[in-house]
């Protein structure tokens, strides 16, 4: 019988851990603020399926237990389940009493790379976990609630299914849009397989183009005066219910984005909205989850395209709801964004863009006091430098030339048409424009993520700074306490305090013998606010971004007393003699 000899075993298998890391060594150098060797490797130049997202989500909470929860907070239309990454150092408290950012993408199908960004910006936060100690303090103190995609349904029909660059915008609901008595009878055709809605043209002898001489891709509008010889017919398609028009009836066009319930307005005043506030499941999900969630005090929202960090209103009619001091607080964040995104610019919804009632953005500032962004992704400034604007031919041409050499356009090609005859389809693919190519895809997400943590950075963060005692005789004694603020946010936001949203933040003292207790207003004039009842548990409205709050009670007795903070978007701290 053969004697095994462990220590000569184990060393070898040391010899070989050691061959095997110098092997990774030898064939990788780190570069710096990426993740060297993930524990869930992913790709971040490509987009995920509603399967791809549900997976990477999976890998990222079965890696790391102690940093990631995994839970749906709902279903969306056609029983998909909406699934939210919790991301915190879950050794360090529970994670729904610490200060919150949360973070979804995706409430427009075809604005695809939110998702991806949320996606990317769980994945860095666990992945650095333990490599840097920015990351290791920020988990400690705070929440991450990420939310990659809010309409599955309709993402994976917008990939999987053949679509233009802007359809479905909404979910997929089917509706009837051309009020014939019947719904999605007639939407695009696909006319050349290649799951891309692009354009049909025709030549004509009195169009009102021409093919570029010089690049056929390209069709030239000749001038009023001018003969041309192709005319636009639109995106592929056929008359399928035999009316005379083409695609004027798909899935039913309404608007996640306008279903939200602050100063919601019907279809008729705001194109798009749905029955009633909340009458989508997809975002009376969200609603619902952070309603139960008051320690949330940051939002971001991933939309695309045009390179914008935009703030409400969404109308001019709610201008009054943002305070001063509350735009303050978005204009130093935001401010700061435009630094760290090149190309893109802070913005206000309604004067720099357009009206939006029942927005998404309005709901969680209006309806929960939450400062909230929404981040429209993408912006031409990102291919050349120039920022030439969206849809701009000239340049999408020339990306298509240089940087993705003739990927992102499909080249014309001849159709018999059963109505327009002969006909030709080709333009460019729906995953050009809006969408990232893969080349800029991570760049952009690393830093709109990068963003999205310093906005996460800025919810308060409180401390006990001093405690003071004097003794005022009788056997009483005077306890002075000052609570710190050292982050931008204050623990109510204006609008927080104005509608009473949330519960004030407690200050209380225990283990002493409470007499009375008050908030001191003004210490050098000793100006002080009584709290009669209950005055051992102190009601502070707010602890103002990187301020103090000073509070003060009466005592008597000789224990050691403790000082206990507990606000919902402050988090709790202690202070024990």
């Amino acid at each position: 019988m053969k004697t095994v000899n462990y220590t000569s075993l184990f060393c070898l298998a040391l010899l070989l851990m050691s061959g095997s890391l110098t092997q990774a060594q030898e064939k990788f150098f780190r570069a710096i603020g990426t993740p060297h060797e993930p524990e869930v490797e992913a790709s971040w130049n490509r987009y995920n399926t509603y399967a791809g997202i549900v997976d990477l989500m999976e890998k990222i909470a079965d890696a790391y237990p102690k940093l990631s929860r995994l839970e749906s907070i709902g279903k969306s239309y056609q029983g998909k389940d909406i699934y939210m990454l919790t991301i915190s150092d879950f050794n360090t408290g529970n994670p729904d009493e610490k200060p919150a950012m949360y973070i979804d993408g995706n409430i427009h199908s075809n604005e695809i790379q939110g998702a991806e960004f949320s996606l990317y910006t769980a994945w860095y936060l666990t992945e650095m976990f333990g490599e840097l100690d920015f990351i290791n303090q920020l988990l400690k103190d705070k929440t991450f609630y990420i939310v990659p995609t809010i309409n599955p349904d309709a993402r994976d029909n917008y990939m999987k299914e053949p679509n233009t660059p802007h359809s479905p915008r909404s979910g997929m609901i089917v509706l009837d849009n051309d009020g014939d008595g019947e719904a999605g009878e007639d939407g695009f055709n696909d006319l050349n397989d290649d799951n891309h809605i692009t354009y049909m043209i025709r030549k004509s002898p009195t169009g009102q183009y021409i093919k570029d001489p010089q690049d056929e891709r390209r069709l030239i509008r000749v001038s009023m005066e001018e003969q041309g010889n192709y005319e636009m017919l639109g995106y592929e398609g056929i008359d399928t219910d035999g009316d005379g028009e083409v695609n004027e009836d798909g899935i039913g066009y309404y608007d996640p984005n306008r279903d939200w319930g602050w100063k919601w307005q019907p279809d008729y005043v705001q194109r798009g909205a749905y029955k009633y506030p909340f009458s989508l499941p997809e975002s009376r999900a969200v609603a619902d989850f952070v309603i139960k969630h008051p320690n949330i005090a940051g939002a971001q929202s991933y939309h695309n395209y045009g390179g914008m960090i935009l703030r409400g209103p969404g109308a001019e009619e709610d201008v009054d709801t943002y305070n001063r001091e509350d735009i303050r607080i978005y204009d130093a964040i935001a401010e700061k964004g435009e630094e760290m995104i090149p190309g893109y610019r802070y913005l206000t919804v309604y004067k720099d863009l357009y009206s939006v009632f029942g927005g998404e953005l309005d709901w969680f500032y209006g309806g929960r006091g939450i400062y909230t962004y929404t981040n429209e992704l993408m912006v031409s400034y990102l291919y050349f430098h120039k920022n030439e604007g969206r849809g701009n031919q000239e340049e999408e041409l020339k990306v298509d030339k240089y940087l993705t050499f003739g990927d992102a356009f499909v080249d014309w090609e001849e159709y018999k048409h059963p109505q327009y005859g002969t006909i030709e389809v080709g333009g460019f693919k729906k995953n050009f424009g809006r969408a990232h190519p893969g080349f800029l895809l991570e760049q952009d997400a690393h830093r709109n993520m990068a963003f999205t943590i310093y906005h996460a950075y800025q919810t308060p963060k409180l401390s006990i700074l001093d405690v003071e005692e004097k003794s005022i005789g009788g056997g009483l004694k005077e306890i002075t306490a000052t609570i710190y603020n050292e982050r931008l946010m204050p623990t109510h936001s204006s609008q927080d305090l104005k509608y009473n949203i949330e519960r004030p933040d407690l200050v209380s003292i225990s283990n002493v013998d409470v007499v009375t207790g008050m908030i001191v207003e003004d210490e050098d004039f000793n100006k002080v606010k009584e709290q009669v009842h209950n005055p051992e548990t102190l009601r502070v409205p707010s602890i103002p971004g990187m301020g103090t709050v000073k509070v003060r009670w009466i005592v008597s007795g000789k224990g050691n007393y403790t000082i206990n903070v507990d606000s919902e978007k402050g988090g709790k701290v202690s202070w024990r003699e």
